[in-house]
């Protein structure tokens, strides 16, 4: 259905939501409400939509996130369906809280661990949970001795813009080999917290400009819209992509694209779970959203 209509036919990679249910309420969540929403892939629908993806459009990897990956119970069924029936790559974005017993359960079968930061110690913890801040580092030395390799991101605000490189240094320390910055969008519980904002464009400039400076211990890879320009604000598809890096499901069976690739219709695709079946949806699109270009500065 997604070819038929936009002409792309491979889609290298599925962000998959497992649930929206979490360990957490962090100041800055873009999903705030939904949080509280039982909304959620079963181990079926789930296995189903990744041997679909496989299948019709070659996806080759698969990140699983939520909500908090690590608290749907199937995790482990999902990781070894996808490594060892479909011979993905997979990845796991968390908070890295308390998931040891179950991240040796399934490292056999893990390419990558990324556990979210957002600045050292009490800067994180503040934002997402008192102790999250060792508990994540734990969980990142534990996946490092079990052979599992480690990422992180960051969502840059006011509090910990100033903390990036300290943090890369730390995380270097830890063997981890990549950091993502991310913008903060004003969206969920984000918008109750104006505060969290960076209010000085230019302050974006700095960091940018310490990060090409820097001899950086791992490699950093930061938002285009983390610019005193911001994100551009019109994006219309010209002749569509045949191949895209990435497509986003949510709990309810929502698939988004970049709405470069895709244009009007970024948002109007549906995965039904019961049918185990991708669907064009066009009137129930929601606003678009602007995937941007990365910026990668790696280790000089």
């Amino acid at each position: 259905m997604i070819g038929e209509v936009t002409g792309i036919r491979k889609i290298r990679m599925l962000y998959l939501q497992l649930l929206y249910r979490c360990n957490f309420t962090c100041l800055h969540c873009f999903h705030g409400k939904r949080l509280q929403y039982a909304d959620a892939f079963t181990a079926e629908e789930a296995t189903s939509l990744l041997t679909l993806m496989r299948d019709e459009y070659g996806t080759e990897a698969v990140t699983l996130l939520g909500g908090e990956p690590f608290v749907h119970r199937d995790l482990a069924r999902l990781v070894r369906h996808a490594k060892e029936e479909l011979g993905q790559r997979v990845e796991i974005c968390t908070n890295g809280y308390r998931v040891e017993r179950r991240l040796i359960e399934i490292a056999p079968h893990l390419d990558l661990l990324r556990v979210s930061l957002e600045g050292i110690r009490s800067t994180h913890d503040g934002i997402r949970r008192q102790g999250s801040y060792r508990s994540a580092l734990n969980s990142l030395s534990l996946a490092r001795d079990l052979g599992v390799s480690t990422g992180a991101t960051m969502t840059i605000t006011s509090r910990n813009i100033d903390e990036v490189l300290p943090l890369a240094s730390i995380l270097a320390q830890l063997g981890v080999r990549q950091l993502k910055l991310h913008h903060l969008r004003v969206v969920g519980n984000a918008a109750d917290h104006p505060e969290l904002l960076v209010t000085t464009p230019s302050a974006y400039g700095r960091l940018r400009e310490e990060l090409a400076s820097a001899d950086l211990p791992l490699e950093v890879i930061v938002d285009e819209d983390l610019s005193e320009q911001g994100a551009p604000q019109v994006c219309s598809p010209s002749g569509g992509p045949r191949e895209i890096d990435r497509i986003e499901a949510d709990p309810r069976g929502a698939l988004t694209m970049s709405c470069k690739a895709v244009g009007k219709d970024s948002h109007a695709f549906w995965y039904e779970k019961a049918a185990g079946r991708i669907v064009h949806k066009p009137s129930e699109a929601d606003e678009l959203t602007l995937a941007v270009p990365d910026v990668v500065y790696t280790r000089a």
